[in-house]
């Protein structure tokens, strides 16, 4: 595992952005472990998880992209963040786009925020997770309402490796569905890797409890 992803993992957790316990997601999975990236919080974190999503980005997708959309509203400081990164470590200057919630009648009209999208643009989109690819289906018709545009794929944080709507993950789901390519900074499977019986700041993240709710929900859940 690159060292990136052992910072990224470490990282998190330093945020309170992954946690191990007893939650439920938006799909309605009682899961032992959440990510929620609305625990970053700062300017200090934000700059730190732009530049692991434009790495991310980059090994996956190149720079030979126009726009980076982040649905509202976790994806809105998401693509801030990553495009700020890859201007500043990349010398690549990618516009920002996100959607909003209601459409504006007044001053900047329409429903999006930032770079407007045009014909021809090549569009990634930026996520925090993906449990079973709902939002997607949410966010590709309004990117392709806006003109002919090439959506090249989807980029988040941690790739939880279960089920989407049927038996593959649904990251799978998404490439086959939409026919774009995908990618993760980090999977679950290298979280538990990095984690598993390692002391962390005097702590043990994932003890042999914690890992065996972590199988027993892949059992369940795992693709």
């Amino acid at each position: 595992m690159e060292q990136y992803k052992r910072d990224f993992i470490d990282f998190m957790i330093d945020c309170d952005v992954l946690k191990f316990g007893d939650f439920v997601t938006k799909s309605g999975r009682k899961t032992p472990f959440f990510v929620n990236t609305g625990f970053y919080r700062t300017g200090a974190q934000l700059r730190r998880l732009g530049g692991y999503y434009a790495r991310a980005i980059k090994e996956k997708f190149g720079l030979d992209f126009d726009v980076l959309f982040g649905p509202a509203y976790k994806g809105i400081p998401l693509t801030v963040a990553a495009t700020t990164a890859i201007s500043e470590l990349y010398d690549k200057d990618i516009r920002y786009c996100s959607n909003r919630k209601e459409v504006k009648d007044h001053g900047d009209k329409g429903i999006l925020l930032g770079s407007p999208i045009a014909d021809g643009d090549r569009v990634v989109i930026i996520e925090d997770v993906t449990t079973a690819g709902t939002s997607i289906a949410e966010t590709l018709p309004i990117i392709r309402a806006q003109g002919d545009v090439d959506v090249l794929g989807l980029v988040v944080s941690v790739d939880r490796m279960e089920r989407g709507q049927g038996t593959k993950s649904a990251l799978q789901e998404i490439e086959e569905t939409y026919g774009m390519k995908t990618t993760a900074i980090v999977t679950m499977a290298e979280v538990v890797e990095h984690l598993y019986g390692r002391e962390y700041k005097g702590k043990i993240v994932i003890g042999d409890a914690i890992k065996t709710a972590i199988d027993a929900y892949y059992k369940q859940y795992g693709a």
